[in-house]
């Protein structure tokens, strides 16, 4: 069994890991407390950019998770970081609920939906025909296109919703074309924000998820520890038939932060 007695820092994924729906998963408050006897830290990232940082940090506190150091990193963040950093001055046509737009628009990113620099597509919870229709024409005129995050659907206790993922399928099929950057988990820019973020370098963080595309393969396509636990949308079973590695599986996440209190961060 891997101990992570190296990692200092873990990434944890929200729905499906951490909580499920209007609950938290079984294990939950015992990992963080873990985290918190073995002199750990640990951050909250969901590729999920259809919320905003205090909307989660309010739903944590709702299901009975309250921390006075509690962070969560969304993808949109990352997205943000990038434009950033680089495509300074670009205005953006924006496929997002008003989370994401007021995100946007608080990091100072011009919003365009007449003659945009850029298309980004978000998880858009308030999704119309006219701004499908328009993202489509503004994509076919050959605008630079940008994507939060990659996931097809979102997990809910008793299903899922159709997720950014899927959009660029739509897209795909409508105007021939995938967006040139994807944000969020498993790309490698979300592993140097993150780092430069919270402080800790690429060999002193895991993360911990429970999708194989996104959280473990971030790990597997970046040199990165994680851990894949089973209370979301990865089965054992299909986690047998998958070629995506984890550095080891656990039934849910408290079984996860026994490992780390038989093992503390010797770093």
């Amino acid at each position: 069994m891997e101990t992570y007695s190296d990692i200092r820092c873990f990434l944890v994924d929200m729905d499906g890991t951490f909580y499920l729906g209007d609950e938290l998963l079984p294990g939950a408050l015992e990992f963080a407390e873990a985290i918190e006897k073995t002199g750990r830290r640990f951050f909250f990232f969901t590729n999920n950019s259809s919320h905003n940082e205090a909307e989660l940090l309010d739903l944590l506190r709702r299901l009975g998770y309250d921390r006075p150091d509690m962070h969560v990193i969304i993808s949109s963040h990352v997205a943000i970081d990038y434009l950033k950093r680089n495509r300074p001055g670009r205005r953006v046509y924006l496929l997002g609920n008003e989370n994401l737009i007021n995100d946007f628009l608080a990091a100072g990113i011009e919003l365009d939906d007449t003659d945009p620099d850029i298309v980004m597509l978000g998880f858009d919870t308030t999704l119309t025909y006219e701004k499908i229709n328009t993202a489509a024409r503004f994509l076919a005129a050959g605008k630079e296109y940008m994507a939060t995050h990659p996931d097809d659907n979102c997990p809910l206790k008793n299903g899922f919703m159709v997720d950014a993922g899927s959009m660029m399928a739509m897209f795909k099929q409508s105007t021939g074309r995938m967006p040139s950057v994807i944000l969020g988990k498993p790309y490698g820019y979300t592993v140097d924000y993150v780092t430069h973020l919270i402080g800790c370098k690429r060999e002193e963080i895991a993360f911990v998820g429970d999708r194989l595309a996104t959280d473990i393969a971030l790990g597997a396509q970046n040199g990165i520890k994680t851990a894949l636990v089973f209370t979301g949308v990865t089965s054992p079973s299909q986690y047998e038939r998958s070629g995506i590695r984890a550095t080891a599986t656990f039934d849910n996440i408290g079984e996860l932060g026994k490992v780390l209190l038989e093992n503390p961060y010797v770093g």
